[in-house]
């Protein structure tokens, strides 16, 4: 296998990216002093990836809502029982989860590294369906929909998607719906599982204890072999404006909770960590904990600690999101369009800037001393086309002028929604 060793000076260390002949990348950050081992086995594959066509297809597939999430619970049986019955024998905490855009099958260790490590590799690419385990997932999956549906945080968010988005299918519940997962059966699975599961498509990623050397050849040794693929996702062509203003819905809460979003341009791969940077500076210094907003807001009762911000982005969709509880919250929304719109004037100071920046840049460093979030953060980097460090590189670049510029071109009052979960009454 190639092996390229990626090193930093500033928190002198490295790790390794192996390269196999099948195409799969490994991502080996041995990281000395720790007592537990984090890895992940994971496909560039989510909930959006609903419409897409190979090197081998002369037109674009389409498949029902929530393939990709009802893939990965299926993946975990086999033939002779469930995944979970392996690292039950090692004593390895395993899971998987779906998001948007990738799909990660998972362990945590202490011991018995190696069996657990070999664990996952086999069973991510030994799949086993049949019409009878597809139809008993479907209700099993069905009520976890249901479960969702009452789910008041859960439901605030997504009701938030589905307001900013006209056709993007970052809108519709990873889950997929009831109706959708009807659809699904063991030919449509083997059918994704043999275009996403591609080796080409996925990467190992390991953190923590555990022998870097020895772990390589684990993986090599059980690897299958594969042709490979290239494999185009089709988008839908998402306008500029949001699908609604406002979406509100009654919910078992004690207080209204809200998500407030700015619809943004989807930015390409090699420029969306640089503008994520670039508006989580400016998220921090305009409604951060120390900002005048929030101590506003926070000693008027008119938010509590749950207020939060986060930038939301990944193929084909970005946005700006703020959420919380709140007796009120079409006056936070109006509060925090009117001191965007006042910042957007007048520009973020320098003393702010450095604050946040630096506050951004320490803790990109604290992410270093925890196994579980470099690895999440090495498959992260590796489907961006980037490197781990990069994170505090682009850091350190920006500019007081480029974040006042990203602010004046961002934050768009009229592509603004507003979602609001109210207390049933």
């Amino acid at each position: 296998m190639e092996k390229k060793i990626i090193k930093n000076d500033v928190l002198n260390e490295q790790y390794y990216h192996y390269k196999h002949k099948s195409g799969l990348s490994i991502i080996l950050y041995p990281m000395e002093g720790y007592s537990s081992a984090y890895a992940l086995f994971g496909t560039n594959y989510g909930s959006i990836d609903t419409s897409f066509k190979t090197q081998n297809d002369s037109d674009f597939i389409t498949v029902p809502e929530g393939i990709a999430h009802f893939l990965e619970h299926k993946l975990f049986e086999s033939e002779d029982g469930d995944a979970f019955s392996l690292f039950a024998k090692t004593g390895a905490s395993a899971n998987a989860f779906t998001s948007f855009d990738k799909t990660c099958y998972l362990f945590s260790t202490t011991d018995n590294f190696d069996e657990s490590l070999k664990a996952l590799i086999t069973f991510v690419q030994a799949p086993y369906f049949t019409k009878e385990t597809v139809e008993k997932e479907q209700g099993i999956i069905g009520q976890e929909i249901k479960m969702y549906e009452d789910d008041p945080n859960w439901r605030v968010f997504f009701n938030l998607l589905t307001a900013l988005y006209v056709n993007n299918p970052v809108r519709i519940d990873i889950a997929g719906t009831t109706q959708s997962i009807s659809k699904i059966d063991k030919d449509l699975l083997y059918s994704c599982y043999n275009t996403f599961y591609n080796l080409n498509n996925m990467v190992v990623c390991i953190a923590g204890n555990f022998d870097e050397e020895s772990a390589a050849k684990i993986i090599e040794d059980n690897l299958k072999e594969c042709e490979k693929v290239e494999i185009i996702s089709k988008v839908p062509d998402e306008p500029k404006t949001v699908a609604k203003k406002e979406f509100v819905q009654d919910l078992s809460v004690a207080m209204p909770l809200f998500n407030i979003g700015y619809k943004e341009t989807p930015v390409s791969k090699e420029e969306e960590l640089e503008v994520q940077i670039r508006c989580e500076l400016i998220l921090s210094a305009i409604v951060g904990r120390s900002s005048e907003l929030y101590k506003d807001m926070y000693d008027s009762a008119l938010i509590n600690t749950t207020f939060g911000t986060e930038v939301f982005s990944g193929r084909g969709y970005f946005a700006n999101v703020f959420s919380g509880e709140s007796r009120n919250p079409k006056l936070v929304m109006e509060k925090i369009a009117n001191c965007i719109e006042s910042y957007k004037e007048k520009g973020i100071d320098e003393e702010t800037f450095k604050r946040v920046k630096k506050a951004m840049y320490g803790n990109s460093i604290l992410l270093f001393n925890n196994v579980e979030g470099v690895a999440n953060e090495l498959v992260a980097s590796y489907f961006a086309d980037g490197e781990i460090y990069d994170v505090m590189d682009v850091i350190k670049a920006v500019t007081l002028e480029d974040i006042n510029e990203q602010l004046r071109n961002s934050f768009n009052k009229e592509y603004m929604s507003i979602s609001i979960v109210n207390p049933v009454e």
